[in-house]
């Protein structure tokens, strides 16, 4: 058989921006007319590298929003030319004069942060400062509680130094269907804290509260924005809308040596793999410093050489792991695929109890990538 040998010689990451074009806009196509768009690009894009990505995004007019976890995050988007608005959602004290210096917007979702924040503004003489309002509604990790919103909105009228642009809430989970009765109560919950806040402002607040899953499963919860982020990346959380997804990210190797292991021998660390009957390993220069961790060993993970699936043999070392390739033709040099479009990053995730988010944000940077249109 002809052999498909790696071009690029290295591990490498190919990014289809084709495909993250695809999956935005179907994601879209669930919206109305004037429900706006906002792409979550924080941990590096969910792998991706969020400069490359947003910027694509930005190109090709496809999100009206960014939103990142940290500020430094944000930072870098500005760096790489970003104009359009970048929501934080995780702001500490001590970056407010990062958000501010690079034009960031950041959530409020404390009495103290929203208190420290209004003090800087204050002495940073800012006039309608953009800051959004974070809403528990059950979910529990960030944001004011229904009993606390009065109470925020009083203070943030008056404040001449900051100006409310959305209040938002999260969904914790809208991909499982027998949670339904809890999404649609936090749904109500987030209409409650709608309610409150309006009466407060004279101007246009956004509201937003879908995550992909909502954007699929709770249409009458888009309200005014949505936001995506695994979506985009090409899953629907859902095997009934995954044919509509396109994953974008290909990681991708190359056999660096095959060992001929006898009966009885063993294959990489604390005797991880011991051979049974005389086996064929392929050495592939991809490990858990890359992003493939330990759980991955011992059969549990595998990659797929020349069209046949490898398990993976003994201990997942650091910068390489070892496959079964007994029954595989396949020689040194050999393309080696750990997930693509169709053996997907979500399928290897599930082998170890995970999920596709897990294992895509945890590629290390040193991978190459490679972006593809």
């Amino acid at each position: 058989m002809m052999h498909c040998t790696s071009e690029i010689g290295t591990t490498h990451l190919i990014i289809r921006l084709d495909n993250l074009e695809h999956n935005v806009r179907y994601l879209r196509s669930k919206l109305k007319e004037n429900t706006l768009f906002m792409a979550v690009v924080k941990a590096f894009s969910y792998g991706n590298n969020h400069c490359e990505i947003a910027s694509f995004l930005q190109k090709k007019n496809l999100a009206d929003y960014f939103a990142v976890a940290y500020v430094n995050e944000g930072v870098e988007l500005r760096e790489a030319g970003i104009t359009k608005p970048i929501l934080v959602l995780h702001p500490q004290m001590a970056d407010f004069e990062k958000i501010t210096f690079n034009n960031l917007e950041p959530t409020l979702y404390s009495m103290r942060i929203l208190q420290q924040f209004i003090k800087f503004a204050k002495n940073q003489r800012k006039k309608e400062y953009p800051v959004h309002i974070k809403c528990n509604t059950g979910m529990n990790r960030l944001g004011f509680s229904i009993d606390e919103i009065e109470q925020v909105c009083q203070v943030l009228a008056i404040e001449k130094c900051v100006k409310v642009k959305t209040a938002y809430a999260h969904l914790f989970a809208s991909e499982d269907k027998s949670a339904q009765f809890f999404m649609e109560k936090q749904i109500s919950n987030f209409i409650d804290f709608q309610e409150i806040i309006k009466k407060y402002f004279s101007h246009k607040i956004l509201f937003h509260n879908c995550n992909t899953s909502g954007i699929l499963n709770y249409p009458q919860a888009h309200f005014d924005m949505v936001r995506s982020g695994i979506g985009m990346y090409g899953f629907g959380n859902d095997p009934a809308y995954q044919p509509h997804f396109r994953p974008i990210t290909i990681l991708k190797s190359l056999i660096s040596q095959i060992h001929e292991v006898p009966k009885g021998g063993y294959v990489g660390y604390n005797f991880g793999f011991q051979a049974e009957k005389p086996t064929r390993s392929a050495t592939i220069s991809v490990g858990h410093a890359d992003g493939l961790n330990r759980i991955y060993g011992k059969g549990v993970g595998f990659v797929y050489i020349n069209g046949k699936k490898a398990p993976i043999l003994g201990n997942v070392c650091m910068d390489m792991l070892m496959v079964d390739v007994t029954e595989i033709d396949c020689e040194e040099g050999d393309e080696v695929i750990i997930f693509d479009e169709k053996h997907t990053s979500e399928i290897l995730a599930e082998t170890a109890q995970t999920i596709s988010y897990e294992l895509i944000t945890s590629l290390s940077r040193r991978i190459k990538r490679i972006y593809v249109e």
